[in-house]
């Protein structure tokens, strides 16, 4: 875990114009700067960013967010990612928290094959094309396949001579640990001796989406029984093949603009394709599709196209995944090339303006072709025919969430017809699949976690119904009681003044007034991204630490991150004036004004709290059976409704009129 501190020392030094600057054409608009919208097409600017405010915003996808975001967005990073590619920019060192010796080892393992990797790369290239043997053999081969110099160098390709150890003598001299070689699979042990693995082969590097080496996919050249076509990186702590597809780094931006992945099989296809002009575009390796590869689409785009070669073997392939497809909410299409044809084939004999309208016109249904497939192949047999129906209405039946209801009744109206079937039994069989995953979901759950206190529920019942019993007809108090706008300001005071003095004693702040009084507003907090925003500064304030805006509006929990910008970026008297108008008070401008703020805003807190708890102890009295019980709760109205005079006092003395 990256420490507080560094991650505080980067955010000290973040400047979002010089940041988004670096991928953007910025120009200085009044007090913003515009550009083009690096996440979807444009001709004319309408994306924003505001220094002051630390945000962007693009007026016409939508898209906003801070500088973090920003990175995380534009390079599909993860939030870890983003924080180690600005500490990098800023030169920042960053101090990692106490690690179990497990994951320490793990990360160190990591990082040394990651470094690995890269100097192979180099040295691959560098054979390439400063080799004898590299020009005449890896180099034609490239230039035969129709690779220009330019795509070769964008795409790092490379070539290992046809040498015993070359490369393994090289690395091994250059202090590289040969347990660490072996486990890149760029060395291996024959006769006892290191020995290159990828010999006589042209070198295609597989990079991660920010651009390093997860491992290497060889090729041979020439004809042989014995010898595998392609040889690929073994597994190990930075490459697993099920959650890499290759050519991401370079389709990522893309994919993005575009709103579309095509899917291909081989490395080749992906190259020549981007060649081409068609960048949006990645390869599965010849494997089948996983659910890891699948999110990693998803993380760009909801639409999926696939291209597969016209032949048997190409549909099958095609056709593995299509459940995880689905289930994962992917609108999912196929595209079945001519005969003899691949993608690589075939958009250099066409070009790639052909290709585009090809595909445009030739995608289909991902559900509907498996059906009619499987129809083909079912025949009259009524046997398979029954087994058809309930593999579609399984299929049909991970289309499950809200926002795709009506795909999946559109899939349920058109299958039952091409099946002739009836649609309402057709919409049974689907329902049967969704109660039983959901059956078997909620026992595994109830396996792991232990059952919800149902007094919980009847309490969080009773609440709602108190606040609204509590509306007595007074102004104030309706207001009250559905308003979120006191919490977003006890945050906004937080963010803001936290650090300010409060007091003429010695290191009183306005964070020490809100966490001494008597009261925990975590609990008081309607809101639950309130409650989320107080729990952990109040954590932070108990190890010692005050937390600023920065903290929150760069947090690594987007929801926290988005939630705080929208409390931070209301303007400054707005609440204020609000106030003014419904509830008749009198706002205070200055430098002083804020803590009056305090005071208003956790007194109001308060008495909404109480005003609750007059509701409940009435509502208790009138349930009372006996006397003693009904004397209990009239003491404990006296005793609240003397602190709800005081607070209404003290907050007439600080703002009413």
């Amino acid at each position: 875990m990256i420490s507080q501190q560094s991650i505080q020392q980067i955010l000290s030094r973040i400047d979002i114009v010089e940041i988004v600057g670096s991928f953007v054409k910025l120009k200085k608009r009044g007090a913003n700067y515009m550009g083009l919208c690096p996440f979807h097409n444009e001709k004319s600017p309408s994306f924003t960013v505001s220094p002051s405010k630390e945000i962007y915003k693009c007026f016409g996808c939508g898209k906003s967010g801070n500088a973090i975001s920003f990175v995380m967005e534009h390079e599909k990073y993860s939030y870890v990612e983003a924080i180690k590619w600005l500490a990098q920019k800023y030169q920042v060192e960053i101090e990692e928290t106490e690690v179990s010796p497990e994951l320490r080892q793990h990360q160190l393992m990591s990082d040394s094959l990651f470094i690995i990797n890269s100097f192979a790369r180099e040295y691959f290239t560098d054979t390439l094309f400063n080799s004898e043997e590299g020009q005449n053999v890896g180099v034609s081969y490239f230039e035969e396949r129709g690779f220009t110099e330019e795509t070769i160098r964008k795409f790092q390709l490379g070539y290992c001579l046809n040498t015993r150890d070359a490369f393994a003598q090289t690395a091994l001299a250059k202090g590289y640990n040969l347990e660490y070689l072996q486990k890149t699979g760029l060395v291996t042990i024959r006769n006892e001796q290191p020995a290159d693995n990828y010999r006589g082969r042209v070198i295609f590097p597989i990079h991660n989406q920010s651009g390093k080496i997860l491992g290497f996919g060889a090729r041979i050249l020439v004809k042989s029984d014995r010898a595998p076509k392609y040889i690929n990186s073994p597994e190990n702590e930075i490459y697993v093949k099920s959650r890499v597809l290759y050519g991401t780094y370079f389709a990522r931006h893309a994919i993005d603009k575009l709103n579309e992945c095509l899917l291909v099989e081989g490395y080749t296809d992906v190259i020549s394709l981007h060649q081409a002009g068609v960048e949006n575009v990645v390869a599965s390796s010849g494997t089948s599709l996983t659910q890891d590869q699948l999110r990693l689409i998803k993380k760009y785009t909801n639409n999926l196209t696939i291209i597969y070669d016209g032949d048997s073997a190409g549909i099958k392939a095609a056709l593995r995944g299509l459940d995880m497809a689905v289930e994962e909410s992917l609108n999912v299409k196929l595209v079945l090339l001519p005969d003899k044809e691949d993608p690589d084939s075939y958009v250099q004999r066409i070009g790639a303006a052909a290709f585009r309208t090809f595909i445009e016109e030739n995608k289909q249904d991902f559900v509907l072709f498996k059906l009619q497939l499987s129809m083909q192949e079912a025949g009259n047999d009524s046997n398979k025919k029954s087994q058809l129906v309930n593999e579609i209405a399984e299929t049909i039946s991970k289309i499950d969430k809200a926002e795709d209801f009506t795909r999946q009744q559109d899939y349920i109206r058109q299958c039952s017809q091409l099946l002739r079937i009836d649609e309402q039994g057709l919409v049974a069989l689907v329902n049967k699949f969704i109660r039983e995953r959901l059956v078997k979901r909620e026992q595994a759950h109830a396996r792991n976690t232990p059952a919800p206190s149902e007094q919980d529920d009847v309490l969080s019942e009773e609440a709602i119904a108190a606040m609204e019993a509590a509306e007595t007809g007074v102004s104030i108090s309706s207001l009250l009681n559905r308003d979120e706008k006191q919490e977003k300001e006890l945050v906004k005071i937080l963010l803001r003044f936290g650090d300010k003095p409060f007091s003429e004693e010695e290191n009183s702040t306005v964070a020490d007034y809100v966490f001494h009084l008597p009261y925990d507003f975590e609990s008081l907090a309607d809101s639950e991204m309130v409650k989320r925003i107080l729990r952990e500064y109040k954590q932070l304030y108990d190890e010692g630490s005050l937390p600023d805006k920065k903290w929150f509006l760069y947090h690594q929990d987007p929801e926290m991150s988005k939630y705080t910008a929208l409390i931070l970026e209301d303007k400054e008297a707005e609440l204020s004036t609000n106030w003014k108008e419904r509830f008749e008070i009198d706002t205070v401008y200055g430098d002083n004004a804020y803590l009056k703020d305090t005071i208003s805003t956790t007194n109001y807190l308060i008495l909404r709290k109480i005003k609750k708890l007059i509701t409940e102890n009435q509502e208790e009295a009138e349930r009372a059976t006996d006397m003693e019980q009904v004397m209990r709760c009239l003491e404990m109205q006296v005793h609240l409704k003397a602190l709800e005079k005081e607070l209404t006092q003290g907050l007439g003395t600080v703002i009413f009129k």
